[in-house]
C-alpha cells in the first residue's frame, strides 16, 4: 500500500486508504512519522545565493555626483534598489535610451524616489 519515499526525505505516499487495515504496522508508521519530523527540523534547505552585484557605470556615477543630493540619497538606498536602478540603466540597448534612462534615474534618486516608486501605494 506504501509507495517509496520521496526525494526529499518526506514520508512517502500512503494512496487512497479505505480502512484502517491498510495503514502499514504501527512500528512502521511511527518511525515514518519520527523520520518526517526530523527532516522537517533539520536545516537542509540551502540558502538563496547572493545576487551578483552590478558595477556602477561611470556615466551614472558622474551624473549622480554632478546633481544635489543625489549621492547622498543614493548612498542610503539599500542594494536592492540600488540594483532596480543599475539593472534599468545598463540593460538599456542603445545609447540614447541609456542616456534618457540616467537623467531619468538621476531626477528620480534627487527626489528621494525608488525606482518603482509609481507601484508604491497602489
Amino acid at each position: 500500500v506504501c509507495s517509496e519515499e520521496t526525494a526529499g526525505g518526506g514520508m512517502g505516499n500512503f494512496g487512497k486508504l479505505t480502512g484502517i487495515d491498510e495503514l502499514p504496522p504501527a512500528g512502521e508508521l511511527k518511525d515514518r512519522f519520527r523520520a518526517s519530523a526530523e527532516a522537517a527540523q533539520s536545516p537542509e534547505t540551502s540558502m538563496p545565493k547572493p545576487k551578483p552585484k552590478i558595477p556602477m557605470p561611470d556615466d551614472l556615477a558622474a551624473a549622480l555626483t554632478g546633481a544635489k543630493g543625489a549621492m547622498k540619497v543614493w548612498d542610503g538606498f539599500t542594494d536592492a534598489q540600488r540594483r532596480d536602478y543599475l539593472d534599468w540603466v545598463t540593460s538599456a540597448k542603445r545609447e540614447a535610451t541609456r542616456e534618457k534612462r540616467i537623467a531619468t534615474a538621476v531626477e528620480w534618486i534627487a527626489e528621494g524616489k525608488r525606482r518603482n516608486w509609481k507601484y508604491e501605494n497602489c
